[in-house]
């Protein structure tokens, strides 16, 4: 069943869009991540312009991710205080990463832009999710390791701090600031969630316990995604309503399935997937830019009567 694409100008298989958004949103639920990272490329595999990819999938990162929060919040898996402070970063990364996608845009740059972020981004993030993934496999094996209950570095130095009760921590409000703002910026330019590059940063730089990262990213997320979809509706009309539609469908659906799956079963088998199949799109973009194509150029010659 296919179904016309109005500002895409293509037509594309129902089913395909829903089964992108269910996987996405499966994702979502499980990681914590908004899935964008790897939809936006698939999109871009099946014909998408990149330009319509980034804008209509911050639409679909909204959808995913808010059908996921509420998961999280029955669960009291959300830090409302820290989710806060993310967002006042992620808003003001996300309005400086647009007026940057902006220029590129108008200067015809924006397609290669968007490829390369992807080709780098998937590459690093892919080799260490498996990596990472590994090395939790190995180390469940040998046994749980010791480590010290209070480590006190450059974060817990650092000026203005907050006591956020939920996470337990008391630290500075500036590393989750420039946290926020950085993905703020990925949204806007890659049409990402973010969550790939917020989650690793909540557990390993603010030292936020497992149970409420997932929730808080995915509640920092919402937002975000929101206010840059806004965005590219207002400042290039890129938003495919339809294709956003279907997408939402389909990730709603599997936000509430991954939730399910994400609270039952350990995840390291299914990270190692996941990492693969990254890895997979990053390669098949990275050749996209690096082999030649049929037709170098083409020419159009008009005559005037």
């Amino acid at each position: 069943m296919q179904i016309y694409l109005p500002i895409a100008e293509m037509s594309v298989n129902v089913f395909v869009l829903l089964g992108l958004g269910g996987l996405v949103g499966v994702m979502s639920g499980m990681f914590g991540v908004g899935g964008g990272f790897l939809l936006t490329p698939l999109l871009m595999l099946l014909g998408v312009p990149s330009t319509i990819s980034v804008a209509t999938v911050a639409n679909q990162v909204v959808g995913s991710s808010v059908s996921g929060v509420l998961a999280q919040i029955r669960r009291r898996g959300v830090d409302f205080r820290m989710g806060l402070v993310l967002l006042a970063g992620g808003l003001a990364g996300a309005a400086f990463g647009m007026i940057l996608f902006e220029k590129l845009r108008r200067m015809g740059q924006a397609d290669l832009l968007i490829s390369l972020s992807y080709v780098v981004f998937l590459g690093a993030i892919g080799s260490l999710m498996l990596l990472e993934s590994l090395r939790a496999m190995v180390q469940s094996r040998k046994g749980p390791v010791r480590r010290k209950l209070h480590r006190h570095g450059l974060i817990h130095r650092l000026p203005v701090k907050i006591r956020f009760r939920t996470s337990g921590l008391y630290i500075s409000i500036f590393p989750p600031l420039l946290v926020g703002a950085g993905v703020g910026v990925l949204v806007a330019i890659m049409g990402v969630g973010g969550g790939f590059i917020m989650v690793p940063a909540m557990i390993y730089v603010l030292e936020m316990p497992t149970k409420v990262v997932i929730g808080t990213s995915l509640f920092q997320i919402t937002f975000v995604a929101a206010f840059t979809t806004i965005l590219h509706a207002v400042n290039s009309q890129s938003v495919d309503l339809v294709l956003a539609i279907f997408l939402l469908l389909g990730g709603a659906i599997g936000a509430q399935i991954g939730t399910r799956l994400g609270a039952r079963m350990p995840a390291e088998q299914l990270r190692i997937l996941l990492a693969l199949l990254v890895l997979a799109v990053c390669i098949r973009l990275g050749l996209g830019l690096v082999i030649e194509p049929d037709e170098l150029y083409s020419l159009e010659i008009v005559r005037g009567g």
